[in-house]
């Protein structure tokens, strides 16, 4: 049976990814340092991990199963995951891929150098409705193929 996992730290979908579980009734974890409130569902559960560098991404890609699903933002997360045969999205809906997971690395440090050098500025752009669509047409379209 497929599971969700969700580097839940800084996602902006936890509310939808909860719906659309629910609905499915699928095991979702979603992992974190703390500061969640748990759900009353038993199929959703809340991971507290220690404090510290890639704790909770740690956590789930020693626990993630090849046709899980991974959802996150942070591109080394995503490699890992995809490592183990996971399929892989980012909270605007964006599937990770091992067909472009190379170029989001490439782009992760293009950026970076970018940052450091002063080049451009660390911000991200907001976040939409459209983005928001975007994740849960791809979210049920994941959880419809397993």
């Amino acid at each position: 049976m497929v599971s969700i996992y969700v580097d839940g730290d800084a996602c902006p979908v936890k509310s939808e990814i909860i719906r659309v579980a629910e609905r499915h009734n699928v095991k979702t974890f979603i992992v974190s340092n703390g500061g969640l409130r748990p759900s009353r569902d038993p199929m959703i559960q809340h991971v507290i991990v220690p404090h510290g560098a890639d704790v909770a991404d740690d956590w789930i890609a020693e626990n993630i199963q090849a046709n899980d699903i991974a959802i996150t933002s942070d591109i080394p997360l995503a490699q890992r995951c995809l490592d183990k045969k996971a399929r892989v999205m980012g909270p605007t809906g964006k599937p990770f891929t091992d067909a472009n997971i190379g170029m989001a690395i490439a782009m992760r440090g293009l950026k970076q150098d970018l940052r450091e050098s002063g080049e451009i500025k660390g911000y991200n752009p907001g976040f939409t409705k459209a983005d928001r669509s975007n994740f849960l047409q791809v979210l049920d379209r994941f959880l419809s193929q397993s």
